[in-house]
């Protein structure tokens, strides 16, 4: 009764509904308020409490230590995903076919809370190459690289890619940490813990040391 619906289609029944109960109540000598309530027509309607009138919602707040938030964040990206992707009907939907859609969500999600986001920042040289890492957060000396899974085969060949790309990071001076971040939609990683437990950790080099974290989604 009180909250109409989204949709435009069903807003015009929603009120004929509205309507015809009002009309029911009243020649019943009764009267509906707001929250629920129906009440005999010519009750005085006492002050409602402000907590009622007015209810507070609560706000965010963001949480103490960056990798609480990150945790929040990529443990829910295939939820966020789903309203993207499952629109209205009339309306475009989204779709996440590769690493950069990804990646666009994540940083969307995440610019709220970090001031300080560099997207595609290049790494030191590794073996005659370097690459470039999808974010830095340069404050929590932390780096988020994703990865899409496209194919059986290169579900077999990701963790030698991940491999790679943490010997470039190791080198970085603003990345201490690294979360691997990959999603993949089809489940074609056949061992996901056993790829977590061989990528995760502290790793130590003459190079530098860095803290890996792994999620698969």
């Amino acid at each position: 009764m009180d909250l109409p619906p989204d949709d435009p289609e069903a807003l015009q029944e929603w009120r004929a509904k509205r309507a015809r109960v009002q009309t029911v109540l009243e020649e019943n000598g009764l009267r509906y308020f707001r929250f629920g309530r129906v009440l005999p027509q010519g009750t005085p309607l006492e002050d409602e409490p402000q907590s009622v009138l007015a209810p507070t919602m609560p706000r965010p707040t963001k949480p103490n230590q960056v990798e609480e938030l990150l945790e929040v964040v990529v443990r829910g990206l295939r939820r966020a995903m789903h309203p993207l992707t499952h629109r209205r009907k009339g309306v475009q939907p989204l779709s996440f076919g590769n690493e950069y859609d990804v990646q666009d969500l994540l940083h969307a999600l995440l610019r709220p809370w970090i001031s300080d986001i560099r997207p595609e920042e290049f790494t030191p040289s590794y073996a005659g190459s370097s690459t470039r890492m999808d974010f830095l957060l340069p404050a929590h000396e932390l780096v988020i690289e994703t990865k899409i899974v496209r194919d059986r085969p290169h579900g077999k060949r990701i963790g030698d890619e991940l491999i790679i790309d943490i010997e470039h990071y190791r080198k970085h001076p603003n990345c201490k940490i690294l979360w691997c971040v990959v999603y993949d939609p089809d489940n074609l990683i056949t061992n996901a813990q056993g790829l977590k437990n061989d990528l995760d950790g502290r790793r130590k080099s003459k190079d530098g040391e860095i803290v890996v974290k792994t999620f698969i989604f």
